[in-house]
């Protein structure tokens, strides 16, 4: 396939009806690298939130399992989308979700935040640092993931465009996002995680480019310092130098995609191994679409 095939096929795709086989291609054969980096700054977006961190604190999930933590994450994500938002395999992922959030209160707004995340992060890192940006296409199928994840979960008031979800985001920081010394304790073991990624002499050097990667308002939430401007500039232009060369290289053939590959799951996993332990105590409930 030429380098911009896909890009063409893509764009003859109806992003509401072809979402899940656009976020497929965009984030296992066009980004893969940048989509997963893309959802990790999301993660640590939650970090900024106070509400959200003080929960994630309590629970002391990232402290004791965090490389599992992250992995469950992502795989829930995968598992919803995998066979179609409609099939019983997303619902299964949904519903034994649900029951893992079902212990706490959590407000609608938050959920709806950290989806928000999931849709903007992507799209705001794969434009700035990708071999390409995001076209119109499947910026709307994002929004539509988005939409529809949030339809599967019973969350409220979501976004139909990614133009709205972006706003939400936006408009949530601006009144949510504060220090608090459990933001920090949560982000510095999920950056603990991501370090592990990487052999030891490497890993300084991983920390310093993520966090000048970060901007102001998430690293004051954090609690991390600025980074200098040397650094900021250094970090942006490594990253956009590996842009530059991808985009230099074939597209990634069709019997090649990138797929997640969990660390905690060696042997493969199945959806009952996803969560805390004590989550299989709790009763599967059904999910709101499945009440009317």
């Amino acid at each position: 396939m030429g380098r911009y095939s896909r890009l063409r096929e893509i764009r003859r795709m109806d992003p509401a009806r072809d979402c899940t086989e656009i976020l497929r291609l965009v984030s296992q054969y066009e980004f893969p690298w940048d989509y997963r980096q893309g959802i990790s700054v999301a993660f640590l977006r939650d970090y900024g939130v106070p509400r959200i961190s003080l929960l994630l604190d309590r629970t002391q999930e990232f402290e004791r399992n965090g490389q599992k933590r992250y992995d469950d994450t992502v795989l829930f994500g995968y598992e919803m989308a995998a066979d179609g938002f409609d099939s019983e395999r997303a619902r299964a992922a949904a519903r034994h979700l649900n029951r893992i959030h079902g212990k706490y209160r959590i407000p609608n707004e938050d959920y709806l935040y950290v989806l928000a995340t999931t849709v903007v992060g992507p799209k705001r890192w794969i434009d700035r640092f990708g071999w390409r940006p995001l076209c119109a296409t499947e910026t709307a199928a994002l929004a539509e993931v988005g939409r529809r994840m949030a339809v599967l979960m019973g969350i409220e008031d979501a976004p139909d465009t990614y133009e709205g979800f972006e706003e939400l985001l936006d408009s949530y920081e601006d009144r949510m996002f504060a220090y608090d010394p459990a933001n920090r304790r949560v982000a510095n073991a999920t950056f603990r995680v991501m370090a592990a990624w990487y052999p030891a002499p490497l890993r300084p050097l991983v920390a310093r480019i993520s966090l000048a990667l970060l901007d102001e308002p998430l690293l004051r939430a954090l609690g991390f310092p600025s980074q200098p401007r040397w650094v900021r500039a250094t970090a942006t232009r490594m990253v956009r130098a590996r842009s530059h060369g991808v985009r230099m290289l074939p597209a990634r053939p069709r019997w090649l995609p990138s797929r997640p590959r969990p660390r905690s799951y060696p042997f493969g996993y199945r959806l009952d191994d996803l969560g805390p332990h004590w989550a299989q105590s709790r009763p599967l409930e059904p999910l709101p679409l499945e009440k009317s």
